[in-house]
């Protein structure tokens, strides 16, 4: 597929599965949030994981706060990404303490550790859609297809998301778009092959 045609193509997909996804109510984002954060939580992935980069949730995307604060109360060290410079860096985060909004509405630690990205073992990774395969449309920015390199070949990628935003089509990919190793929604967990 041409450059301009896959742009093309992502973009149509956003524009679609976001409209789907704000057409849920309330009630419903937040019965889903909770059943994705107790299916995560029981990962074997997650459970023996001592460090994980999360994401702050914004708009009508699964909450990820019941997530962040089951894992900081097992004693994870959790990390948020905060974007520096056109780049995603993970820093440490702590339910409660000090966070600025992006200009997109997502939050990200105002302070904070910055993290080596050899040091995280479970990605919490966010996208607009997912594929059975695990491949994943993003907003575009390419951020977490530029730092998943940068963390360690066992470092689980879990993409978290309402069944919406799991399509049964195999989603339009680049060489550069990076897969999840495993798909959590409320109903279900899928695990794919890297």
């Amino acid at each position: 597929m041409r450059s301009q045609d896959l742009k093309r193509a992502k973009r149509d997909l956003r524009r679609r599965v976001i409209a789907a996804r704000d057409a849920q109510t309330s009630a419903e984002r937040e019965a889903g949030s909770l059943s994705v954060a107790e299916r995560v939580l029981t990962l074997p992935e997650v459970v023996r994981a001592r460090t994980i980069l999360a994401f702050s949730s914004f708009g009508s995307e699964l909450s990820t706060a019941p997530l962040i604060e089951a894992l900081d109360s097992r004693g994870v060290t959790v990390a948020l990404p905060v974007i520096v410079e056109g780049a995603l860096e993970a820093r440490t985060y702590r339910p409660g303490e000090p966070t600025t909004v992006t200009h997109f509405g997502a939050r990200e630690p105002a302070g904070g550790r910055r993290l080596d990205p050899q040091e995280i073992d479970v990605v919490i990774t966010p996208g607009v859609a997912f594929d059975r395969a695990g491949r994943r449309v993003g907003y575009g920015g390419g951020f977490y297809d530029r730092f998943l390199p940068l963390t360690r070949p066992d470092a689980v990628r879990v993409g978290v998301c309402f069944p919406v935003q799991l399509l049964e089509d195999d989603l339009p990919a680049g060489a550069f778009d990076l897969p999840v190793d495993v798909i959590v929604t409320p109903a279900e967990v899928v695990r794919c092959a890297r």
